[in-house]
């Protein structure tokens, strides 16, 4: 529960059953716990996204209220279904003859004085079908062993370490046998052998660096206010 001077949300966070072409629900209750009318506004940095009910209000001293946040349908999700929107709860104390209804415009501006609270709440998407193996492919996403060019580099150094043994059993064997003239070839074809599968680990650490490399940052959105 995330609380304040002036009031408290529960849930910390918005969290949405995620299903595509299909709207989500999510409820938060926000609890004044002065002796003081407050009243509240909600924003977001995703406003076409979103629906809330109500947007703005004043809540009794000691009361509270349910705001219904309406996710609405998605044609497409975001990537690894990491939604990066944020809501923005502003609260600040009003005279009890304030209408409800009609907020003054400066209600929310910040003055000199003026108690101003302000609480950010995340944004979680909840796959609605097959959660279990939603996890399953986020996390083969993020090992890098699954890497299609991974595996193949690593089938190829599997086959090099396997030819190399090959090579340097017959080694032994031409060695044992006192044939130095065929001996001398094997030991370049094994040098060979050797050199190729240093390129090939040299490949593959390269592709499993690149792949577990932390992506950019994108600069973070503004807010505004939410449609009713």
């Amino acid at each position: 529960m995330a609380s304040g001077k002036l009031v408290t949300v529960d849930p910390e966070e918005l969290r949405f059953p995620f299903e595509l072409e299909k709207p989500s629900l999510c409820d938060l209750k926000l609890s004044n716990t002065t002796d003081k009318h407050v009243a509240f506004k909600v924003k977001t940095t995703s406003p076409k996204k979103y629906f809330v009910r109500p947007n703005t209000g004043v809540i009794q001293p000691m009361g509270s209220c349910i705001i219904r946040v309406t996710l609405q349908a998605q044609l497409e999700a975001p990537p690894d279904m990491q939604c990066r929107d944020k809501f923005l709860l502003q609260s600040t104390p009003v005279p009890a003859t304030t209408d409800s209804e009609a907020l003054p415009q400066n209600t929310f501006s910040k003055e000199p004085g003026k108690q101003l609270e302000e609480c950010k709440l995340r944004v979680v998407y909840i796959p609605r079908n097959n959660p279990g193996n939603s996890a399953d492919s986020s996390k083969q996403s993020s090992d890098p062993n699954s890497n299609p060019a991974v595996q193949t580099a690593k089938a190829a150094r599997d086959a090099a370490v396997k030819e190399t043994n090959q090579l340097q059993q017959e080694l032994d064997t031409l060695k044992k046998r006192g044939q130095n003239k065929s001996s001398g070839g094997v030991s370049i074809k094994l040098a060979i052998a050797a050199g190729l599968i240093g390129i090939i680990v040299g490949l593959v650490l390269k592709l499993v660096l690149g792949s577990s490399s932390t992506p950019p940052i994108s600069p973070t959105p503004s807010m505004a206010d939410v449609a009713e």
